[in-house]
């Protein structure tokens, strides 16, 4: 599925870093900026994760609930989160499922070899639980900056 701007998102399930699941659907009344990256603790990923970090507070004050997807596992997350002091959660899709929702997760290329793997993306989800707007081109040591 590949969602575009104004498409209604669809809801999903999912277990967070500590084992609870939540719904997209909880977050509705919030403005949501979900994020999909490829793999905690690699240089991309952490860059990104923490530059939301930093301006979390400018975030939370513009009304943003921050959300991060990746295959990675529950474990891996707590790992990541308490290692770099990440104040969001971070949803564990290890069966892709909700990067196939988003269109996320497809075919790639790297040094001529073709696998499957995460589109770093960032969807901007209203209040409505509406996409406003999609980050394909990511800045990961100034992200902030291209979602306010």
């Amino acid at each position: 599925m590949k969602l575009k701007i104004a498409d209604k998102v669809p809801d999903f399930e999912a277990k967070i870093q500590d084992g609870s699941i939540i719904k997209l659907s909880d977050y509705q009344g919030k403005k949501v900026v979900l994020y999909f990256y490829p793999k905690d603790n690699t240089p991309g990923c952490t860059a990104q994760s923490c530059n939301l970090r930093d301006n979390y507070n400018m975030l939370l004050k513009q009304g943003y609930v921050v959300l991060g997807v990746s295959q990675d596992s529950e474990k891996s997350h707590i790992k990541f989160k308490e290692k770099f002091d990440l104040p969001f959660d971070l949803i564990s899709d290890p069966d892709h499922k909700i990067h196939n929702l988003f269109g996320t997760w497809a075919l790639k290329k790297l040094y001529g070899r073709e696998y499957m793997g995460t589109v770093r993306t960032t969807f901007i989800i209203n209040e409505n639980g509406v996409i406003e707007e999609i980050i394909s081109k990511v800045k990961t040591k100034d992200h902030t900056s291209q979602i306010v």
